[in-house]
């Protein structure tokens, strides 16, 4: 499994989980987006559906019927009821991903304490790949 970490710095989340689901949906896989938060959520979803004036990103709430059909599925557990092969940490808070090919999580300043400690224990775990993301101007580039 590969993990992701992604400091925020210019771009609000929204914007990033928009960015990774597109690449997610062109490679033909279902994304899981996680946040506790029910107002984050609806900001990620608004932005999907707003992604370009010709697309969109279809998405849907865990709790709304029709959420085992959602390619995009906003929840606030990581249960995949989608079979998302991937999974998003929008809102900075770590979880132990068991059924995920790749996750990803997303921090900022008031969370980058968390995520260096995740980043330490995760360190030569079995099976597990590491990489770490920052905003260089406007490119994201890999710098771990």
């Amino acid at each position: 499994m590969k993990v992701d970490f992604w400091q925020l710095s210019r771009d609000p989340v929204e914007k990033v989980v928009a960015l990774i689901a597109q690449r997610v949906m062109d490679a033909g896989e279902r994304l899981l987006v996680v946040s506790k938060d029910a107002d984050q959520r609806e900001a990620i979803s608004r932005t999907l559906w707003k992604s370009g004036p010709e697309s969109f990103l279809a998405n849907g709430e865990a709790s709304e019927p029709g959420a085992a059909h959602q390619p995009i599925l906003l929840s606030e557990n990581t249960d995949p009821q989608n079979t998302a092969s991937h999974v998003i940490y929008a809102d900075g808070e770590y979880r132990e991903p068991t059924e995920f090919a790749r996750a990803f999580l997303l921090f900022d300043d008031n969370t980058v304490e968390a995520a260096r400690g995740t980043w330490k224990s995760l360190d030569g775990a079995d099976g597990l790949e590491r990489a770490f993301f920052r905003q260089d101007g406007g490119k994201w580039v890999k710098v771990a």
